[in-house]
Parts: C-alpha cells; sequence; structure tokens
C-alpha cells in the first residue's frame, strides 16, 4: 500500500487481471502442465483491485486532462500542401449553367400581337413550347396586364372621341347660326344698297373732282356690312335722343332701324276731320312709330327770343305698331267720288290697326312727302313679309332635318323617317330650365347617357333617364317627338336596367350595394326586374350550398348541416329585402321563402323515409330542424310548425 501511495497514474486503474500481462522475461526452463492450475489458483485467490471513487485523484485528473486548452492551432495556410485533388461529379448531379432558351421566349411581344394575320395557336405553341409551370403563369398574368391597359386606353379613346364629337357638333351649330345671321344682313345690304340706288337716281348737279372722290369713298364704306350696322345704330341712337319715350316702343334690336321720317302732319278727328295736334312719323323696316309735338313749361326769366322758340316743343312718341299688323291708306283715292272734300283731304292717310282708324294730313307745301311715305311703306311691308316667309321655311325645314337626323341615328326608327318628311310639322322646342332647346340638344344628352353608360357611372345615368323622361311628358303637343324620344329612352333604360341587374346577380350579398342597384331599378321602373333578379340569385346562392353538404354516414349531422344552411339563408335574404324594397313588395320574399322551405321538406322527407318513426334518430334530426327554424322569428317568420309539411301523413309524427 506505501508502493501505491507513492505514485499516481492512470495506468493503475487498469484492474489487476493486467498484471499477469507483461514484457517477454527469458524462460530458463519449460514450464510444466501441472504448474499451470497452482499458478492460477494463485493469481484467482489474491483480491481483485478496486475502483477508485467518484470525487478522488484519479477523477481530478481526469476532468483536468479533457478541459486542456490548445491554443497555438496548427497554421492551414501552408503553401507548401499539395492541392486538394478533383472528384469526379456524376451526370446526374451536374448543375446547368446555361440560361433556358424558354426565358428568352416567355415575354409577350405586343408588334406580334398586333399583327391581324396572327394564328394564336400556333403563337402560343412556338412560344409556349419549352415553358414550364412557372413560365406559363408568368406569361398568363403579363398577357392579363395587357388586356387591361389596352381595355383602359380603348375606354379613353371613345371618352375622348365622343367629347371632341360634342365640341364638333356644338362649333358646327354656331356656325350654322352666324351664317344665317350673315345671309339676312346681306339681304338687308342688298335692298338698302337698292333703295339707295332708287332715290339717288334723280339727276344731281356736276360736282367737282374732289366732291366726286368724297362720295366714291362714302359710297364704298356704306358696302360694308360692320358700317351698315354702325350706320343703323348711329340712326336708332339719334331717335331715341330727339323722340321722348322712343325706346320704349323701339327696344335695340340687330338690324333695327329708321327706313323713312316725315314731319308737317296732323293729326285729324276721324268724326269731325278738325286738327287735334301735329305729328311726326317715323318708319323702321318692322315697326311704324307716331310722334306728337308737345309745349314743354319753361321758366319765362330765362327765356329770350329764338331761344323760347326752341325749347317751348319736344317730341313725345305716342303710337307704335308692327307693319304686318297695320294698313296704310292714300284717302285721296278713296274718296275720289267725294268732290266736295276732295281739297280737305286730299293730303291725308289713314292708318288701320285692328278696329282703330287714325288719320293725319300732311301740309299742301309738303305734299310729295305723301307719296313717298305710301311708297317706302309698301316697300318695306314687301320685304318685311318676304323675309318672315324665309324665316319660317327656314325653322321649318331645320325642324324637319332635326327630326330625320334625330330618327335616322336609331336604326329602330328608321321606318319613321318617311313619315316626317312626309309630315309639315313646326320646329320642336322643350323647355329646360326656362330655356328653350331643340332636338339636336334633346341627342347631346342621349350622347351623354350612353357615355355614363359605357363607363357605369350608374347614378348620373339614372338621372339623365329621369331628366329625358321629364322632357318627354312636356311634349304633349307633337306626338311623333314624343314617340321618337321615348324609344330612345326606353331602349337606354333597358340597357342600363341589364347592367345593373347583372351587378346586382353579383354583389346580392352585400347590403349596401345591393341598396344602391335596387334603387337604380326602381327609379328606372325597373322594380318587378330587381326582385326577381335577387331572389333567383339567392335561390342560386341556397341551391350551392347544399350541395356543399355531403352525406357521410351520420344521418343526424347531415340533416343539422342542410337546415343550417336553409334557414340561415331564408332569413339573412328577408333581412337585406325588408331594408332594400319597399314595404307593398314584401309578400313576394314570403312566397320565395315558401318555395325553398318547401324544397327542404321534400329533401328531409327523402332522407327521414328508411328511418322508422318515433325513433331517437327520427326524433333528434325533427329537433334539430325545428330549432334551426326557430331563427326565422327574428325577421318576423313563423316556419316552426311547417318543418314537416313535406312529411307523408303516415310518417308524419303524432
Amino acid at each position: 500500500m506505501s508502493d501505491r501511495s507513492k505514485g499516481i497514474s492512470l495506468r493503475q486503474k487498469k484492474p489487476n487481471r493486467h498484471e499477469g500481462i507483461s514484457g517477454p522475461k527469458q524462460i530458463s526452463k519449460p514450464t510444466s502442465k501441472s504448474n499451470r492450475p497452482n499458478a492460477t489458483s494463485e493469481t484467482s485467490s489474491e483480491a481483485p483491485l478496486q475502483r477508485p471513487k467518484a470525487g478522488g485523484g484519479t477523477s481530478d485528473l481526469v476532468k483536468r486532462r479533457y478541459s486542456t486548452r490548445f491554443n497555438q492551432l496548427p497554421d492551414f495556410n501552408n503553401a507548401d500542401a499539395p492541392p486538394i485533388p478533383n472528384l469526379p461529379i456524376p451526370q446526374q448531379y451536374r448543375r446547368s449553367r446555361t440560361p433556358s432558351p424558354t426565358k428568352q421566349n416567355v415575354t409577350v411581344n405586343i408588334s406580334a400581337l398586333k399583327d391581324p394575320r396572327l394564328q394564336a395557336d400556333k403563337y402560343c405553341t412556338a412560344v409556349l413550347a419549352d415553358a414550364s409551370d412557372v413560365d406559363l403563369r408568368e406569361y398568363q398574368s403579363n398577357l392579363r396586364r395587357i388586356k387591361n391597359r389596352t381595355s383602359t386606353d380603348l375606354q379613353l379613346n371613345v371618352y375622348q372621341n365622343r367629347t371632341q364629337f360634342v365640341a364638333i357638333s356644338k362649333e358646327a351649330e354656331k356656325l350654322k347660326g352666324e351664317m344665317r345671321t350673315l345671309r339676312g344682313l346681306i339681304s338687308e345690304l342688298t335692298s338698302s344698297l337698292g333703295s339707295a340706288a332708287i332715290g339717288s337716281s334723280a339727276p344731281e348737279p356736276r360736282v367737282s373732282n374732289e366732291n366726286s372722290t368724297v362720295r366714291a369713298r362714302k359710297q364704298a364704306n356704306r358696302s360694308s356690312v360692320a358700317h351698315l350696322e354702325a350706320m343703323w345704330n348711329t340712326q336708332l341712337y339719334a331717335l331715341w335722343k330727339s323722340v321722348e319715350g322712343s325706346q320704349k316702343f323701339l327696344p335695340a334690336i340687330p338690324g333695327r332701324h329708321v327706313v323713312h321720317e316725315t314731319g308737317h302732319w296732323v293729326e285729324l278727328d276721324a268724326a269731325t276731320w278738325k286738327a287735334r295736334r301735329p305729328a311726326h312719323i317715323f318708319l323702321l323696316n318692322d315697326q311704324l312709330l307716331i310722334a306728337t309735338k308737345k309745349k314743354r313749361r319753361v321758366d319765362p326769366n330765362s327765356v329770350n327770343g329764338n331761344a323760347a322758340q326752341e325749347t317751348t316743343t319736344k317730341i313725345v312718341a305716342d303710337k307704335c305698331w308692327p307693319l304686318q299688323d297695320i294698313d296704310m291708306l292714300d284717302l285721296s283715292t278713296a274718296t275720289a267720288n267725294l268732290a266736295g272734300d276732295r281739297n280737305e283731304i286730299s293730303n291725308a292717310i289713314s292708318i288701320r290697326h285692328g278696329n282703330e282708324s287714325f288719320t293725319y294730313r300732311i301740309d299742301k307745301a309738303a305734299g310729295a312727302e305723301k307719296a313717298n311715305l305710301l311708297l317706302a311703306f309698301r316697300r318695306t311691308v314687301d320685304e318685311l313679309r318676304r323675309t318672315l316667309k324665309a324665316e319660317t321655311e327656314e325653322i321649318s325645314s331645320k325642324s324637319k332635318s332635326n327630326l330625320e337626323y334625330f330618327a335616322s341615328r336609331d336604326q329602330a326608327l328608321a321606318k319613321e323617317v318617311e313619315t316626317l318628311k312626309a309630315s309639315d310639322r313646326p320646329q320642336i322646342l322643350v323647355e329646360v330650365d326656362g330655356k328653350h332647346q331643340n332636338l339636336r340638344w334633346v341627342e347631346t344628352q342621349i350622347d351623354e347617357l350612353d357615355s355614363d353608360i359605357a363607363l357605369q357611372k350608374f347614378e348620373d345615368a339614372v338621372r339623365h333617364v329621369e331628366k329625358l323622361r321629364q322632357i318627354v311628358k312636356s311634349l304633349k303637343g307633337n306626338s311623333i317627338a314624343q314617340e321618337l324620344i321615348t324609344t330612345k329612352v326606353d331602349a337606354r333604360a333597358h340597357k342600363l336596367a341589364d347592367v345593373v341587374a347583372q351587378r346586382l346577380v353579383i354583389t346580392h350579398s352585400q347590403l349596401t350595394a345591393t341598396q344602391s342597384n335596387v334603387a337604380w331599378l326602381v327609379r328606372l321602373d325597373f322594380d318587378d326586374r330587381a326582385r326577381e333578379s335577387y331572389l333567383k340569385a339567392r335561390t342560386g346562392v341556397i341551391a350551392q350550398r347544399a350541395r356543399l353538404c355531403i352525406f357521410e354516414g351520420d344521418l343526424r349531422h347531415y340533416i343539422f348541416q342542410l337546415s343550417f344552411v336553409y334557414f340561415m339563408l331564408i332569413k339573412n335574404t328577408f333581412a337585406i329585402y325588408q331594408q332594400c324594397f319597399p314595404q307593398p313588395m314584401m309578400s313576394a320574399c314570403v312566397k320565395w321563402a315558401k318555395e325553398q322551405l318547401d324544397k327542404f321538406n321534400v329533401i328531409l322527407a327523402r332522407q327521414l323515409s328508411s328511418v322508422q318513426r318515433d325513433s331517437p334518430t327520427w326524433k333528434d334530426c325533427m329537433d334539430r330542424a325545428r330549432e334551426h327554424a326557430r331563427m326565422m322569428d327574428e325577421v318576423g317568420l313563423d316556419f316552426k310548425n311547417l318543418v314537416s309539411a313535406g312529411i307523408p301523413a303516415e310518417d308524419a309524427p303524432s
């Protein structure tokens, strides 16, 4: 024991059975076999070595050896080390670094798609021959993106073209109005120049070259329409200034001018032929103005000499009539058989307006003025009648052209064109916001309605339809125009109703969208269409959800799912219907709910036909169906007692 305690090493942990194993030793003589068992017995007789206990010095050495740290690491960057040899890689694990040819051809070639002779099948086969699933999905998404962008561009082009068309139409209408005004001015200019030529036909004394040059310059200025208008305006302003109250009878109208002016007239009493007061006659192109002379109150202190005579009288407008409403007679020819009164009325004229008659006489010294007035009056009346006739014909032709244009733009109204050509109708005008509009304006409103329908601006489109229908109601005196506008508006209303009804079918489960769609259809007078579309869509949803309930052997679970689907959807449908449709239309929804309940009862009776009546399974299924039917109480419907109505009487519960 003293030897063991001197030095401790790891080799001493080995058991004593290894002490017999040692290095080679020299053998002096052979060992006999008889001595071997003794040796074995001696070895076995010795007590075996005990293992060191945990926590001893040996375990400390082991821990210390395992926790040794090596601070000096080997140098792995030795340049003298031989290179690592290349290992052969199998062909199946090699990766191709060359780009796939599909990646180059999977892009969308827009120029190829624009070719009108493109064959889609061959093109797709050539481009997508070696494409993978990812490439196909990417190519499909690119095509959809290009399709959406093309659709957006097309809508923008249609809207821009429509805007340009409306602007050009308005410019054309404005140009037509200016051309008509120009034609009227030219005709008035021609008549004025003709009158001036007749008046200047009398012989004139010779004048110098300077005077003739001035006269030629003035005639050249009068030939201008603008100068003629300015001259007429100057004459009218001078008339307003010289005749008090004349502006009330003769307001400023384009083309109105003074044709003839004459004074020295006296108004006579029709009964006694006595003079009443002096008068002044102004003949205009469309009116006849009679003015009288009256005395003016003047301060006597400020009156001196001739100034008093100039300021004591004034001309005041007395009467004014349209030329087409009066008639002017020469009393000298009308009373030729009365020799006694010929001298007194030879210079008198009579103006008749309706049942009234007015007589005026001129001084003998100015007897030629009466003939000039009568001649100017007749010539002006003839020109006025021709102008009015031309305007009437123009308005009639314009009205017919508007009707023909309005009807020819719609193929459904092409048959009405012949009727419009044969009929003689006045101009059709509709009153909108206090203004009169023609059929061209109505056609513009219909174009805007088409644009709103195409862009799905449903609120604006419905408002246009309501406005046009109000216009149709205001056209009570023209049945043809009323029929034309009604046909066009009804066609657009049906088209709009189709789009809104389709949108209602898509968004039937959304309360806000359903309310908007139903409100638009009701305003378009398509409330029945709205009800049928909504209930049909909900019927399809119930059938689709019922087919998703699959019978997997458990009848109770299947009846639970089926009854929940039916009654929950019926309840939601009835709740949305109450908020979207008016109260008088609720009976249709109740009828629809009863039809859906009958369908459920048919399915329930078919499923329970193989189950014994009053069995636990049968009772459990019926209880679950009635429990779900109680959900209808939330919307005011009681269907609990109608759940088993589809089961035959012999199978019904007692």
